[in-house]
């Protein structure tokens, strides 16, 4: 069972009938929404109960985090990448994600839905229409107001019982010293009561024990209350909560106050070094944000992950120096939610709002700079791992920048810098719609935009809107040429290739391919993308039936590619190897070169990369007589062309190893044998056709976002 739903940082305390009635109401009803002021324990209330849940949905329970999106249109994106539905065709978003979970028993939880929840109603709606078998389980300050919607509202912690044990574990956390005791009991009651038992409220007062007595604590709150006495709306529990965030920002210390306002901009969890980057300047000295940091973890006002994954141990080259390294795991941060919104408040009173968010943009776009130049090294993987975990920080600045006046070109450059990305990682269709958005707002001939023009062109051609992917390259290839760009024309005369080369229009794509690694070559160009140009000229070259100068430039290719560490290209070449070997009888030698493409383009999720040495497997247990897992095989690869676009990008000459695997395999079977084991083949999901391929077990799917 794969599911993705964040370990617990911190005990649960308490809660238990509200968990038990919660899960109740969640079986009995495909839409729950647990609703309650921020605070109250919404989120760790409903996760506590789909951890719970998780193991009756066949597919699991999947968590989408909604708090640092900015509008409504992103939230589709959102909730297709937290679930993993890869889908690289030009089928608008939502349809993919209804398509994906169709046929899904799985539930999802959408966590913080109030700031859009006119387009989480929409989304719950339709997809509820369209999984039959799918639950979903939101939190939300307000009801989405979907038919068939069932509440679980949250009330405050029972005081004394839970609530005293929440400040005390807490209370310890930040001073080891304290202990409850018969003496200093009747006074945290006091302070639980004080606070009306909202969690975050008794959280933020247990993180000021550091540095007072109980007795001070119900003194200092008993104070603050009395100055917001006077305020409309005193008596409310949002009063309570607002008041006790408001006197814990008082009591921060100057410094600190500006960090948590400038920290607002993150959406998600971040790095100190991101924190270093993005709120540094002359009011913050950089060598003074982790202890800044440090201490509001100790107040309570930040959370600190500790990700202890796989990914930890790799490293990306900084500033394109292969040496340099930005840790991926290790120390990281998190405000909550209604921390968070306060900092923002005071970022806009403070006239800073503007000022931060173009930092933020900044270190995103020297991030993705890092990203690019290391591609083409040891430092693949690592990139690869280290860009899905910046992803929901990318999209905040790339939505930034694209609807602010002054800040399109910016965004465009960091939507075009990201290619590796969505091209190499499997984001198609959300690389498609960042590179659509910008080219609508930034005109003209100036680098960013035809940047922008070449990598959006790439991704049409991969989609297989041949249409679009020629008008965007032309008008690239063009003002290139207007303006001088020797770049943009070398990169745009290589795409021009592969639209040749997908329309088998072989000689043609020879011919853009040959130019532009000229080009290439005259700039001292030497990456990922020219190792493609030889393996794409490979291509055309076999079609033309030349197949020995194809491989000879495939080995060319991988053996440079091996000598720098890189390993997306590469995958691409042993996938004509691959075909080369099986063309001349070498059929172990093939599968094992096959095997090992499946293997590297599975790791960074590119189902192009993915369905063509999976198509090449199919022939080769078709021609050794295995007949019935080769249908069972093809029937996969089709599933997956339909979430990539066009299959075999209707092409004849890529067609051919399945023409002849089918040939083969219906020989074998008889047309109704075949037919069956075709639509078992269609039924499986991407791990498991990759796992089939591999002879394996289909592994759990583990997030790196």
């Amino acid at each position: 069972m794969a599911h993705q739903l964040p370990a617990e940082n911190t005990p649960f305390i308490g809660r238990r009938r509200e968990v038990a009635a919660l899960r109740h109401l969640c079986a009995r009803s495909r839409l729950v929404t647990v609703t309650g002021l921020g605070g109250i324990g919404k989120t760790r209330t409903a996760l506590r109960a789909a951890a719970h849940l998780a193991d009756g949905f066949a597919d699991g329970a999947w968590l989408v985090e909604l708090a640092g999106l900015q509008g409504d249109d992103m939230l589709v994106h959102a909730v297709t990448t937290a679930l993993r539905a890869t889908d690289h065709t030009t089928r608008p978003q939502h349809e993919v994600l209804a398509g994906h979970l169709a046929d899904k028993h799985l539930l999802l939880v959408l966590d913080t839905c109030e700031h859009l929840v006119e387009a989480c109603a929409r989304l719950t709606a339709q997809l509820l229409r369209a999984a039959p078998r799918l639950h979903i389980l939101a939190t939300s300050r307000q009801p989405l107001g979907v038919r068939g919607e069932e509440l679980f509202v949250v009330a405050p912690m029972s005081v004394p019982a839970d609530a005293v044990q929440l400040f005390a574990q807490r209370g310890h956390a930040a001073h080891p010293g304290f202990e409850l005791t018969a003496r200093t009991r009747p006074t945290v009651e006091r302070i639980c009561a004080r606070l009306d038992g909202i969690p975050l409220a008794i959280e933020l007062a247990a993180g000021r024990l550091r540095g007072e007595q109980p007795e001070e604590l119900l003194a200092r709150l008993d104070d603050r209350f009395q100055l917001a006495a006077d305020e409309p709306e005193h008596t409310s529990r949002h009063s309570t909560l607002r008041t006790t965030i408001g006197w814990s920002h008082e009591l921060c210390a100057p410094a600190e106050r500006l960090l948590w306002a400038r920290l607002s901009v993150f959406a998600g969890a971040f790095s100190r070094e991101a924190a270093e980057e993005v709120c540094a300047d002359d009011a913050l000295d950089r060598a003074d944000i982790g202890r800044l940091l440090t201490g509001l973890v100790e107040k309570s006002l930040l959370v600190r992950e500790d990700d202890g994954s796989a990914e930890s141990a790799g490293r990306m080259g900084a500033r394109g120096g292969p040496d340099a390294e930005v840790p991926l795991g290790g120390e990281r941060f998190r405000q909550l939610d209604t921390v968070r919104a306060y900092g923002a408040e005071w970022l806009r009173r403070l006239g800073e709002e503007r000022f931060a968010r173009t930092r933020h943009l900044a270190w995103c776009q020297e991030f993705a700079a890092r990203g690019e130049a290391a591609w083409f090294g040891p430092g693949q993987t690592a990139v690869f791992h280290a860009t899905r975990r910046a992803h929901a920080q990318l999209l905040a600045a790339l939505d930034f920048a694209l609807s602010t006046p002054g800040q399109e070109r910016a965004g465009a450059r960091l939507a075009g810098t990201l290619w590796f990305y969505w091209v190499g990682c499997g984001l198609l269709g959300d690389g498609r719609y960042w590179l659509d958005r910008a080219l609508a707002v930034v005109p003209g001939l100036h680098r960013d935009r035809l940047k922008a023009l070449w990598v959006d062109g790439y991704i049409a051609i991969l989609q297989g809107d041949a249409r679009a992917a020629a008008a965007m390259l032309t008008e690239c290839r063009a003002g290139a040429l207007r303006s001088d760009d020797d770049r943009a024309y070398a990169y745009s005369t290589h795409r021009l290739g592969c639209a040749a080369l997908m329309r088998d229009e072989h000689a043609t794509a020879e011919r853009y391919f040959r130019a532009s690694l000229t080009s290439y070559a005259e700039l001292g160009e030497h990456n990922s993308n020219v190792m493609m140009a030889r393996i794409e000229l490979a291509m055309a070259l076999a079609f033309q039936g030349d197949l020995a100068s194809a491989v000879t430039l495939c080995q060319e290719a991988r053996a440079a590619c091996e000598t720098h560490g890189e390993r997306w290209a590469k995958a691409y070449a042993l996938y004509v190897l691959a075909f080369a070997a099986w063309a001349g009888g070498e059929g172990e030698e093939a599968a094992k070169l096959a095997e090992d493409c499946l293997v590297i383009n599975y790791e960074f999720r590119d189902l192009v990369g993915v369905v063509l040495p999976v198509e090449v497997i199919a022939l080769l247990w078709a021609s050794g007589g295995d007949c019935e897992q080769a249908a069972v095989l093809q029937g996969a690869a089709r599933g997956i062309w339909g979430r990539v676009g066009l299959p075999l990008f209707g092409s004849v000459y890529f067609n051919a190893p399945h023409d002849t695997a089918v040939a083969l395999a219906r020989e074998g079977l008889g047309d109704q044998a075949y037919e069956e084991a075709f639509e078992r083949g269609a039924s499986l999901g991407l791990d498991e056709a990759v796992a089939l391929a591999l002879h394996r077990a289909p592994e759990p799917l583990h997030t790196t976002c």
